[in-house]
């Protein structure tokens, strides 16, 4: 397949302003299929892709020596959310065995869900499964159950979300632990445990799928850098389920910054120091939180803010991520913090260069 990239083009959605979306061919070849220490490498040795906004430069190296770009001063922040067995094998009345995705949970007890349906007789392959009547159960391990009642976002052409409720013989994590397993797409060919969708930092259970950009980090390596100066600060936001058939606006996601965060975050941009983002996740926390003259602040609650380039970044400097699908609303973010120009110059160097994307590939290190 051809690595052809295309202008930006302009994609209407009620839920987002008209946003500039880069759209590229993605050869299948690219998609990391394994974890990288399947491959004989260890977690800080997947490649790394270093750029710069201003003077489009562009470095090749390899995620280890990411100290060589950072000063003392620079503040990491790190989501520490951990990921959950989201995924749970579902049966329909009528007999279909179906994947249930638990996405979000609701204040009220209730879940943001989706329903995905065997493509392959080895049920490694799924896709959305939109023929859900309101209302319907289905079963799950242990005699437990999920009862489907409303679509999640019923104005949207495709019902992909649900409005569910729970019911579970005993508490949720422990549950999960025994019965589920982590989501996973197309382009993983087999089982991985829960530890290979785990950031080194994670602290608190609750994502659908694991905040990726930082799963390069050893322990050695944070410990390296901070003795080199470079502070961390830890914030939370529990990602739900990824987006990747229908291209949608992000949803709702509960996030937490913390006071100590968000008074480091102020003090470097006082100081001129840079703040750099590990993950979109941390953006759409840090952006919930600060306000349009620069100040960030302590919060906690439920987020649907959109980085968009017409909005722009108020909190951050830079920000480390993985490479993302064509047409992700993903893109949209970066674009606010690197420009339309940079993102494609960059974008053609990972094709040329033969980068891999998703949660197990390689990273890239954009500096504003």
């Amino acid at each position: 397949m051809g690595k052809r990239l295309s202008l930006f083009s302009w994609q209407a959605n009620r839920h987002l302003p008209q946003t500039p979306l880069l759209d590229f061919v993605l050869p299948p070849e690219l998609e990391a299929a394994e974890p990288p220490e399947a491959r004989g490498l260890a977690r800080d040795e997947v490649r790394l892709m270093v750029s710069y906004v201003a003077t489009n430069e562009v470095l090749h190296t390899h995620f280890r020596r990411i100290g060589d770009f950072l000063r003392a001063g620079d503040v990491l922040v790190l989501n520490t959310s951990g990921t959950l067995n989201a995924a749970l094998p579902a049966l329909r009345e009528d007999g279909t065995r179906l994947e249930l995705h638990l996405s979000t949970h609701l204040p009220d007890d209730r879940w943001v869900v989706e329903m995905r349906a065997y493509q392959d007789a080895q049920r490694r392959i799924t896709s959305p499964f939109y023929e859900i009547r309101p209302g319907e159960s289905c079963t799950l391990p242990a005699g437990a159950s999920v009862t489907l009642h409303a679509p999640y976002r019923p104005d949207q052409a495709s019902l992909r979300l649900w409005l569910a409720t729970l019911s579970l013989p005993g508490p949720l994590h422990p549950y999960l632990a025994e019965h589920g397993f982590p989501i996973r797409y197309r382009y993983i060919t087999q089982e991985w445990p829960l530890s290979s969708y785990q950031n080194v930092y994670a602290t608190e259970p609750g994502s659908a799928e694991m905040p990726s950009a930082g799963r390069a980090f050893t322990a050695e390596l944070l410990t390296s850098l901070v003795a080199r100066g470079v502070q961390v600060a830890p914030l939370l936001l529990h990602t739900g389920v990824a987006s990747l058939e229908e291209h949608e606006p992000p949803y709702e996601e509960y996030y937490r910054v913390p006071e100590p965060t968000a008074r480091l975050v102020n003090a470097a941009h006082a100081a001129g120091q840079r703040v750099i983002a590990v993950g979109t996740t941390v953006v759409r926390a840090l952006e919930t939180v600060t306000d349009p003259s620069g100040v960030t602040h302590p919060g906690e609650g439920w987020t649907d803010t959109i980085i968009t380039p017409q909005r722009g970044v108020r909190a951050i400097n830079g920000l480390l991520t993985g490479f993302h699908e064509p047409r992700s609303t993903h893109l949209a973010m970066l674009e606010a913090l690197a420009g339309r120009d940079h993102l494609q110059v960059t974008y053609r160097e990972a094709l040329r260069a033969r980068y891999l994307w998703h949660e197990f590939g390689d990273v890239h290190l954009i500096m504003g």
